[in-house]
């Protein structure tokens, strides 16, 4: 997951609205969400590689969303993947912060974390270390920390803070639309991560498309005040939409 724009707690209706977008390779095998059939509280795409995911709710209410940290010199072998840490939170029942706590941090290559129940939403980045309890408002993350102000972050904020402030109702349909922007970023504005100027250009846009990497799934949630869900994703095949599977049904 490359870029999570979330609004918590400052729409009338909806506690949590997160619209956000799976950047993979086009080869790594991964299944659309669903109900999983060895943990069938939980709701989420699920990477076939390593069996994790990246984004995904329960029955219960217990949220979870993930992104990389983009710093090239970061060691990847010998590291647990970072799936496994959304898919362990998911079919744990300890609150988030307890969770967050019971994690060893060097055990993973970079990653930013988000995690929830019914009641709060902690931001957790393995590099800084700190548990944050996330505050009310629009935020965005993409592939460094909590709001940091990449073009595609502020951008995803701006667009969604200003769609949610009109609507009593939201439609995903629109949240999906802020989700296709493929426009690339200004090189004045581009982050220096290390990647070099041509990936850093092509890495720039909310909607990646490239000849072998790019969005491969869409996700709008939206839980309301008395916990209902929604949760819809999107499927996208070397860039082009290929399938659409939209859940609703209230905690338990």
């Amino acid at each position: 997951m490359c870029l999570i724009n979330f609004q918590y707690r400052q729409h009338p209706k909806y506690k949590l609205v997160v619209a956000a977008n799976r950047d993979e390779f086009y080869g790594r095998p991964a299944q659309e969400a669903h109900f999983w059939d060895d943990q069938p509280d939980i709701l989420a795409g699920r990477d076939l590689s390593q069996m994790g995911t990246w984004l995904g709710v329960t029955k219960s209410g217990r949220f979870a969303a993930l992104t990389n940290f983009r710093d090239p010199s970061l060691p990847e072998t010998g590291k647990i993947s970072r799936g496994a840490l959304v898919k362990d939170y998911l079919a744990a029942d300890s609150d988030p912060a307890t969770f967050l706590k019971s994690l060893e941090p060097d055990a993973y290559t970079g990653f930013n974390v988000l995690l929830g129940d019914r009641e709060k939403l902690f931001y957790y980045n393995n590099l800084e270390q700190e548990i944050v309890e996330v505050s009310p408002g629009t935020h965005g993350l993409s592939n460094h920390f909590l709001n940091t102000p990449w073009p595609k972050v502020l951008k995803g904020k701006s667009r969604m803070e200003s769609y949610l402030e009109n609507r009593v109702n939201v439609d995903p349909d629109d949240l999906f639309e802020i989700l296709r922007d493929a426009e690339q970023a200004a090189d004045p504005h581009l982050p220096v991560t290390g990647v070099g100027l041509e990936f850093e250009r092509m890495l720039s846009p909310i909607f990646i498309k490239t000849a072998d990497y790019g969005t491969r799934s869409a996700t709008v949630l939206l839980v309301d005040y008395e916990d209902n869900i929604t949760f819809a994703e999107r499927v996208y095949e070397k860039g082009e939409f290929s399938g659409q599977q939209v859940y609703e049904f209230r905690v338990t």
